[in-house]
This record gives structure tokens, C-alpha cells and sequence, in this order.
């Protein structure tokens, strides 16, 4: 029991601060359970899943003000009905695509050798995003044209292939037409709420025969770390890339996928 719940600390820390991150959380979390010798049962593959609504909370916390906001105008303001409809348009792709693929795309693609190399091409993706001069044009993550939410939606089905990362998907695709930095990455955030919690009551609901009491308590624990650290990103995420940009995190993702194919090529 001791051992599961270090287990669970340590899942619900890489997964709270790479969720909201463009490094790919699920990529993370699968190479912390390979290298680390963690157990692959079925219980440990959803449990993932299931501790991203930890980091889902984190961002209806930080940012309830804004979301009650539009829930309240939803009905009459016109530009909050807007906002909501554009999100449930790019939300459509995943959740089309997900039910009909998920179970393939689990299957085939979620190992460490996909990861490692959709770590490297991502990186090399975000770094040249990062350095095109793109005038943008969009700077309200909740104004964007119609269009541009379904375009995001799209790229967003890219990272249910593992080592893509959701939040890059969407990030680079945001920025490609024509949103800043900020209201890319807050897109992003606001995105991962219906995608996330979406995936989530799937997961727990085909995994359900296999919850026990012990089971909700580790699920439990990672819920709160991710939270927690999750919280701790994404306050300090958007004022960062505004300054910075993306470079740190394009050489980060082309580090850890460098250094895991090294590892997977010597039988580690």
C-alpha cells in the first residue's frame, strides 16, 4: 500500500506539471512507468487518466471568475454563447474521433518508442513555431472566429498519439492562425476542460469493474497532487511564454526523447 501511494504521489506530480505544459503529459507519465519499473495493469493505465481531473479542477479554480462569467451571459450575451459554442466545436473532433479510435490508438501506439520520437518532432515543431514571425491577430482566447475552433479541434486529435501533447497540438495550431502567445496557451486551458473530463468519465466507466475501496484512496491521492501542482503551472505558465516563448520546452521534449531512445537502445 506504501508503495502505491508513492506511486501515486510521483504520477500525480508528473501529470499535474505536464499537463498544461507542450511536453505531453500522457508521454511523461508512460515513460515514468516504463523506466521506473512501475506496475502496467490495467488499474495503473487508467489511473492516469483519471488524475487529469485533478489538474482540470487547478484551471476551474484560477480561472472561475472568468468561466462563471460566461456561464451567466451564456443565455444572453451573445459573446459568451459564442465562446461556449466555439469550445464545443473544438471539442467535437476528440470526442468523434476518441470513441471511434481509442481503443486501436491504445493498443498500437502507446509505447515508449512512439513517444520517444513524437517527443523529438514535437520539439522540433515547437521550436520552429516559436521562431516564425506571425503578427498575430487574435488576442482574446474567448474571440476567436468559429472556424479557428473547429481548425484547433482538428490538431488538437493529433496528440491522441502519444508524445504529441494536447496542449502543443492546440497551442501550435492557435498560433499558426494568427492568436498570440497568451491566448493560444489559455485556449489550451480552456479546451482541456470538456476534453479532459470527457476522457475521464469514459475511462472510469469502462474501468469501473476494477475499482475497489483501496483503489479510490491512490486515485484520491493523485486527484490532490495533481491539483496542486497543476495549479502551481499554469499560474506561472502564461506570464513565462509571453516573455519567453516556447524554446525551453521544444528542447525539453527533445531531451527526454533523445535520452529515452538512448535508454529503450541499450534495454533499459
Amino acid at each position: 500500500m506504501l508503495f502505491d501511494i508513492i506511486k501515486a504521489v510521483l504520477l500525480g506530480i508528473v501529470e499535474g506539471v505536464t499537463e498544461f505544459l507542450p511536453v505531453s503529459s500522457t508521454g511523461h507519465l508512460l515513460l515514468v512507468e516504463r523506466f521506473f519499473g512501475l506496475d502496467e495493469s490495467g488499474f495503473w493505465k487508467s489511473f492516469a487518466v483519471l488524475i487529469q481531473l485533478g489538474a482540470i479542477l487547478a484551471i476551474l479554480v484560477i480561472y472561475f471568475s472568468r468561466l462563471w462569467h460566461i456561464a451567466l451571459g451564456m443565455f444572453s450575451d451573445p459573446a459568451a454563447r459564442r465562446f461556449v459554442i466555439g469550445v464545443l466545436v473544438a471539442f467535437l473532433p476528440a470526442a468523434v474521433i476518441g470513441g471511434a479510435l481509442g481503443g486501436m490508438i491504445k493498443a498500437h501506439l502507446f509505447n515508449p518508442w512512439v513517444v520517444c520520437f513524437s517527443l523529438i518532432v514535437g520539439g522540433a515543431v515547437l521550436l520552429w513555431v516559436d521562431q516564425v514571425d506571425h503578427k498575430p491577430r487574435h488576442h482574446d482566447a474567448t474571440a476567436f472566429p468559429l472556424p479557428m475552433y473547429l481548425i484547433i479541434g482538428l490538431a488538437q486529435c493529433t496528440a491522441m498519439v502519444p508524445g504529441v501533447s494536447r496542449s502543443g497540438a492546440t497551442i501550435v495550431s492557435a498560433m499558426l492562425l494568427g492568436a498570440d502567445k497568451r491566448a493560444a496557451a489559455e485556449f489550451s486551458f480552456f479546451l482541456a476542460i470538456p476534453t479532459m473530463v470527457g476522457a475521464f468519465v469514459y475511462d472510469f466507466y469502462k474501468n469501473r469493474a476494477e475499482m475497489s475501496t483501496d483503489h479510490l484512496l491512490i486515485i484520491a491521492i493523485g486527484f490532490v497532487v495533481s491539483f496542486i501542482s497543476a495549479a502551481l503551472v499554469v499560474r506561472t505558465f502564461l506570464d513565462y511564454v509571453t516573455r519567453n516563448g516556447f524554446a525551453f520546452f521544444a528542447w525539453w521534449r527533445v531531451t527526454v526523447g533523445v535520452l529515452g531512445l538512448i535508454a529503450l537502445a541499450l534495454g533499459l
